[in-house]
C-alpha cells in the first residue's frame, strides 16, 4: 500500500509537471547594451569590438542628458548605434523566440548574430520580429545590434516620403532606444502578438459587452488569434481565468474545442457573464488580468495574462458617457515626450504614474497626447492613475496625401491593434486637424475592423460637419452640438515661468516681459504666475458656461495645453515651452490649483474649493490685487482675521480684491453660497526668515532599483525656523551625492537651465533633484547645503534585481498599484438641468430666404447670411410652440472680430437693443421674459470690426481661426450673418 502511495504521488507530480511543460515567459530585455553615436563599419558583426562603448540599461535615448539644456530644433541628430549580447535560458531549443521594441527614433535597422531582420521607419510605434531561426540555444551567446537614424529630414526608404510627424515643433527628437525592448519565448502552437507590421499578427482581444452598470455585470469576451508552427495539426482548448485587483480569481469558463493546422493562423473565442465587476472610472484604475490559455490533451502550451479594465461608453446628444453618467471633457493637450530634464521621455513606469495622476489629483480627467501615439508605458499608467486618454496615430498640422498618409493609415492600424486592451483608452484622433469624410472614412474601418467593440468614438480635430468622424472639436473656440460631442483639442496656449510670482516678488519680473516671438510683442507667453492663472479661468469659463445642462446643444469640454513645460516648440524667453500647469519636475504652478479648483465634478462642481493666488511674504510698502479662484458664490477676504469685504466676481470663478495693504501674518478667504454658508477656505501665513533646508525622497513603492534606470526624485525646500516653505527664497543650494548612482539634477532659470548641474536654486522655495541609480545596489547619501541654511542629508540603499545573461523576469512596472481614490463611478447625475430648449420650426427673410435654416441646423461651418444690405438684416425664427423666452444664446459669423448693432422682437414687442460682445464662440443675451412664437433679429446699425482676441494665434500663422472671416466682410457693414443660433426658456 505504501508503495502504490508513493507511485501514485510520484506519478501525480509528474503530470502536473508534464502539464506545464512549458511556460511562456516574457523577459525584460532592458539590461546590458551599448552604445555609441556615429556610423561604424561592420558594426552589426558578431565579433565586432564595442568595448570603449557606453554601457546603458534600457530604456535610453542617446541624447537625453540634452532635455530642456538644448531647445528643439538643437537636439542631437545623426548615427547611432546599440549592441548587446545575451544568452538565451537553459532548456530553450526548439521554441518560438520574438523580439519586441516598444519604439525607437527614427529609423533603425536590426540585425541578430551579424543578419539584418529588418528596417523599422516611423520612430513611433512598437513592432516586433520572429527571430526563432537565427537563436544560439544556451550556452551560446548571441548579439543584437541597432543602427538607429533620427535626423529631421529621415525619408522613408521604399518610397522618399518624409514622416510628418518626425517634426521640429512638437515632437522632441530623443534618439536611439528611448522605449523598453522585451523578449518573448512560446511554444510552436501559440497566441500571437499584438504587433501587425512585420509580424502581421494581432494577439489577444479583451472587450465587454451587455454592460450593466446597475447589475454590476458585463459578458466578458475574448478574442485570441493563435498560431501552429508543429508539423501536425493540434486539437486546442480555449480556456479563460479572470482575477480581480487582488490577483483573486472571480471567473473560470472555456470556449469550444478546436483544430488548427500546420502553419495555420486563427481566431479562437469565449465569452462569459461576468457579475460583482468592479467598473473602470475617472480616478478609478480598477483593473482585472485575464487569462487566455491553450490546452492540447488536456496540458498547458500556451498562456497569456492581460491586464485591462471594463467600461461602458456612449456618445450622444452633444455629449460623453462614461458608465452612463456624463463626463464634460476636462484635462490636458500634452506632448507624447512627456518628457523630464537630463533624461528626456526614458523615465521608468512609477514616474509615469507619478506625473499622470497628478492630473487626476488635479481634477484632470483626460489627456489628449499630441501629434503621435504615446509610449505604451504611459497607456498603461493611464490606466492605473484612471485617466481617460485620446490616442492619435501620427502627424503634423494638416491631412496628408499619397504615401504620407498610408504611413499614417499603417501608424493607426498598429496602434489600434497594440493598445486596444486598454480601456483608458476612449478616443482615437485621426488628425490634429480636419481631414477628408474619406480619409475619416478610412480610418474609421480600421477601427471597426480591429477594435469594433472597445466602445471608442473615433474622429479628429475639428470635423465640425462630418459625418464619418464621431467626435470632433475646434483648437480655441467654443463648439456646440446636439449630435456627436465637441470638445476642444488645445485652449489657453499662454506661457509663464513658475519662478515668476508676481512684479512685487523676487526677481520682480514684470508682466509680459520678454524677447519678442516673430517679430512682435509676446506679452502673452512671458506671463507671471497670477497672470497665467488667470487667463486660464478666462478660457475655461467658456466651456463650463456651455456645458452638459445648458441645453440641448452643448459643448463636452476642452483640454489645456500642455500639463507639463515641455521640450518643445516655444515663444517665451526660455528655450522651452513654459505652458504647463506643472513646470518640468513637475512642481505645481498657480494655473494648476486654478483648475483643481474649477473642475471638481463631472459636470457641474461637485465639491467646492477656494485657493488663494501667490503668496503672503511681502514688504511693508506692498499695495497689491488679491485673485482667489473659488466655486462659491461670492469670497470675503480676511487679513489678521479683519475682513476686506467681498471680492469682484468675474468669469464665473475669478474674485478680485484691489489694493489690499500687505501685512505679515495670516490671510484667509471664505466662500460661502447665496444664503452666506461656508463652502470652503483657504489661508497663508507669511513665512519667517529662511533658516534650513528640507528633503524629501519620493521613490516607487519597493524604493529605487539597482538596475541602472530607475530614478528617485528628491524634493528640495527652503523653510523658516518653524518649518515653512519661505516662498520668496531663491537660494542656491549645492548637493553632494555618495554612493551607487548617477545625478541627474533639475532645472531653473538660468545658465544652461542648470541641467547636470549639482548646483541648483530654488525657485519659489522649493524645487526637485533628480538620481538615477547604477546596475548595482548600495547607499546613497545625498547632501544638500546653501550659505546661511542648515544643510540636510538623506540616506537610502537600492535594491538590486535579478539579471541573467543580460535578461531579467522583472518586467518595468508589473506591480505598480492602482490608483481608486475617486472610487466607483457615482449612481446619480452629473449636472442639473439648467434651461428648456426652445425647438425652432422654421425661419424666414427677405434675404437669402432658402438658407435661413443653415443658422440653427446644428451645424457650424453653414451659416445664414442677408445680401449685405442693412434694410435686408433680419430674420425671423418661428418656435414650435408658444413660449416664454429668457435667453438667446448665439454664434455670429466673426465672433472674435464683429460687433453686430440688433434689436431682438419676440411678437413684434422689444426684448433687446444693444450691441453683440466678440467672442471665442457663442454669447448669450439675455431677453425680458415674454411669451411669443416668432422672435426677429434686426441690424439696427453698421456692424463694427475690431479683433480683441489678436494675440490667440496657431503655430501656422497663415491660418484663420474665425472661418468666415474675408477681406470682403470687414467693409460689408450691412451685414447680418448667424452661424447658430438658439432660445431658451428658464426652468421655474
Amino acid at each position: 500500500m505504501k508503495k502504490a502511495f508513493i507511485y501514485f504521488t510520484i506519478l501525480l507530480f509528474n503530470s502536473v509537471l508534464f502539464s506545464q511543460e512549458f511556460k511562456r515567459e516574457k523577459f525584460n530585455f532592458n539590461a546590458g547594451w551599448k552604445l555609441k553615436t556615429g556610423d561604424f563599419k561592420d558594426a552589426a558583426a558578431v565579433n565586432f569590438n564595442d568595448n570603449s562603448w557606453k554601457k546603458v540599461t534600457l530604456p535610453h535615448a542617446y541624447n537625453q542628458e540634452e532635455a530642456f539644456e538644448k531647445d528643439i530644433e538643437h537636439l542631437t541628430t545623426g548615427i547611432v548605434w546599440y549592441r548587446k549580447k545575451f544568452k538565451l535560458p537553459k532548456g530553450i531549443k526548439d521554441n518560438k523566440i520574438f523580439i519586441e521594441f516598444e519604439g525607437i527614433r527614427q529609423a533603425g535597422e536590426i540585425y541578430v548574430n551579424g543578419q539584418k531582420v529588418g528596417l523599422h521607419e516611423n520612430g513611433v510605434m512598437a513592432f516586433g520580429f520572429d527571430i526563432s531561426d537565427l537563436m544560439k540555444p544556451y550556452p551560446s551567446e548571441n548579439t543584437i545590434a541597432l543602427r538607429i537614424d533620427n535626423d529631421w529630414k529621415y525619408k522613408e526608404k521604399a518610397t522618399g516620403a518624409a514622416y510628418q510627424w518626425n517634426n521640429i515643433n512638437f515632437n522632441a527628437n530623443y534618439g536611439g532606444i528611448p522605449k523598453n525592448v522585451f523578449l518573448h519565448i512560446t511554444s510552436k502552437l501559440y497566441q500571437t502578438l499584438p504587433l501587425y507590421s512585420f509580424l502581421k499578427t494581432t494577439g489577444v482581444y479583451i472587450y465587454p459587452s451587455k454592460i450593466d452598470i446597475a447589475a454590476s455585470s458585463a459578458v466578458i469576451n475574448a478574442e485570441t488569434q493563435i498560431r501552429n508552427e508543429f508539423n501536425t495539426a493540434k486539437t486546442v482548448e480555449y480556456e479563460l481565468v479572470i482575477e480581480d485587483i487582488d490577483g483573486k480569481q472571480i471567473a473560470y469558463y472555456s470556449g469550444e474545442k478546436t483544430t488548427i493546422l500546420p502553419n495555420e493562423t486563427k481566431i479562437i473565442k469565449a465569452n462569459k457573464l461576468v457579475e460583482n465587476l468592479h467598473f473602470w472610472s475617472w480616478g478609478y484604475g480598477y483593473l482585472y488580468t485575464v487569462k487566455t490559455i491553450l490546452k492540447v490533451d488536456g496540458k498547458i502550451t500556451d498562456e497569456v495574462s492581460t491586464k485591462t479594465g471594463f467600461r461602458k461608453t456612449d456618445f450622444r446628444e452633444g455629449q460623453f458617457w462614461l458608465n452612463d453618467r456624463v463626463l464634460q471633457v476636462k484635462g490636458y493637450a500634452q506632448r507624447t515626450s512627456n518628457e523630464w530634464p537630463a533624461i528626456g521621455m526614458s523615465i521608468p513606469p512609477w514616474l509615469s504614474d507619478f506625473s499622470n495622476k497628478l492630473i487626476v489629483e488635479g481634477n484632470g480627467n483626460l489627456i489628449r497626447w499630441m501629434h503621435v501615439t504615446p509610449w505604451k508605458q504611459d497607456i498603461e499608467s493611464c490606466d492605473r492613475v484612471g485617466l481617460l486618454q485620446a490616442m492619435p496615430a501620427g502627424d503634423a498640422e494638416k491631412d496628408a496625401q499619397g504615401d504620407t498618409w498610408k504611413q499614417r493609415v499603417n501608424l493607426m492600424r498598429d496602434a489600434i491593434i497594440y493598445n486596444r486592451n486598454n480601456p483608458s483608452i476612449i478616443f482615437y484622433e485621426s488628425g490634429n486637424e480636419s481631414i477628408s469624410e474619406a480619409h475619416m472614412h478610412e480610418m474609421k474601418s480600421l477601427r471597426d475592423t480591429y477594435d469594433p467593440f472597445g466602445g471608442r468614438a473615433i474622429g479628429s480635430r475639428e470635423m465640425l460637419d462630418s459625418q464619418e468622424a464621431e467626435y470632433g472639436g475646434e483648437m480655441l473656440y467654443i463648439n456646440k452640438s446636439a449630435r456627436k460631442p465637441l470638445w476642444a483639442t488645445e485652449y489657453s496656449r499662454d506661457e509663464g515661468l513658475r519662478k515668476y510670482w508676481d512684479e512685487f516678488s523676487p526677481p520682480f519680473h514684470k508682466e509680459g516681459d520678454g524677447p519678442l516671438y516673430r517679430g512682435n510683442p509676446a506679452q502673452d507667453y512671458n506671463h507671471n504666475q497670477d497672470r497665467h492663472a488667470i487667463e486660464n479661468i478666462i478660457r475655461w469659463c467658456d466651456y463650463y458656461r456651455e456645458r452638459p445642462g445648458t441645453g440641448k446643444r452643448v459643448n463636452s469640454g476642452g483640454v489645456n495645453i500642455i500639463f507639463s513645460d515641455s521640450n518643445t516648440h516655444h515663444r517665451g524667453e526660455q528655450n522651452y515651452r513654459t505652458s504647463g500647469e506643472v513646470d518640468a519636475m513637475r512642481i505645481p504652478k498657480d494655473g494648476y490649483w486654478a483648475h483643481q479648483v474649477m473642475w471638481d465634478g463631472w459636470v457641474d462642481i461637485e465639491k467646492r474649493r477656494t485657493h488663494i493666488m501667490g503668496h503672503w511674504n511681502y514688504t511693508d510698502k506692498v499695495v497689491k490685487n488679491i485673485y482667489i479662484v473659488s466655486t462659491a458664490s461670492k469670497v470675503e477676504l480676511f487679513v489678521n482675521g479683519v475682513s476686506q469685504g467681498f471680492g469682484k466676481q468675474s468669469s464665473e470663478f475669478l474674485f478680485t480684491f484691489e489694493n489690499i495693504v500687505w501685512q505679515s501674518g495670516t490671510i484667509k478667504a471664505i466662500g460661502y453660497d447665496e444664503k452666506g454658508i461656508i463652502l470652503s477656505e483657504d489661508s497663508k501665513i507669511t513665512a519667517d526668515e529662511p533658516a534650513s533646508i528640507q528633503l524629501k525622497l519620493h521613490t516607487q513603492p519597493q524604493g529605487i532599483l539597482a538596475d541602472g534606470a530607475d530614478v528617485a526624485l528628491i524634493d528640495v525646500e527652503v523653510v523658516d525656523k518653524n518649518g515653512n516653505r519661505c516662498p520668496i527664497s531663491n537660494d542656491l543650494i549645492s548637493f553632494h551625492v555618495d554612493g551607487p548612482a548617477n545625478w541627474l539634477g533639475g532645472i531653473a532659470q538660468g545658465p544652461n537651465n542648470y541641467i547636470l548641474s549639482k548646483e541648483i536654486p530654488v525657485e519659489n522655495g522649493v524645487n526637485r533633484v533628480m538620481i538615477q541609480s547604477l546596475a548595482k545596489a548600495g547607499k546613497i547619501k545625498i547632501t544638500a547645503y546653501a550659505k546661511g541654511l542648515k544643510e540636510a542629508e538623506l540616506t537610502f540603499e537600492t535594491k538590486p534585481i535579478t539579471v541573467t545573461n543580460a535578461i531579467s523576469k522583472e518586467l518595468p512596472g508589473i506591480n505598480l498599484p492602482s490608483n481608486l481614490e475617486r472610487g466607483p463611478t457615482p449612481k446619480t447625475p452629473s449636472y442639473t438641468q439648467k434651461r428648456i430648449a426652445l425647438n425652432i420650426l422654421n425661419a424666414v427673410s427677405p434675404s437669402n430666404n432658402n438658407e435661413t435654416y443653415k443658422s440653427y441646423d446644428d451645424n457650424e461651418l453653414t451659416e445664414w447670411r442677408n445680401d449685405g444690405n442693412s434694410n435686408t438684416g433680419s430674420i425671423t425664427y418661428t418656435l414650435s410652440k408658444p413660449s416664454v423666452v429668457n435667453e438667446c444664446v448665439v454664434k455670429m459669423t466673426g465672433w472674435r472680430t464683429k460687433i453686430y448693432p440688433i434689436c431682438i422682437l419676440a411678437d413684434g414687442k422689444e426684448v433687446f437693443k444693444g450691441n453683440t460682445t466678440q467672442s471665442l464662440g457663442y454669447i448669450t443675451i439675455a431677453l425680458k421674459p415674454v411669451l411669443a412664437e416668432k422672435i426677429t433679429i434686426e441690424l439696427i446699425g453698421a456692424s463694427k470690426e475690431k479683433d480683441i482676441f489678436s494675440k490667440i494665434v496657431e503655430v501656422d500663422t497663415t491660418k484663420e481661426l474665425d472661418l468666415y472671416k474675408d477681406k470682403t466682410s470687414v467693409d460689408a457693414t450691412g451685414q447680418l450673418r448667424i452661424v447658430e443660433i438658439e432660445f431658451y426658456e428658464k426652468i421655474k
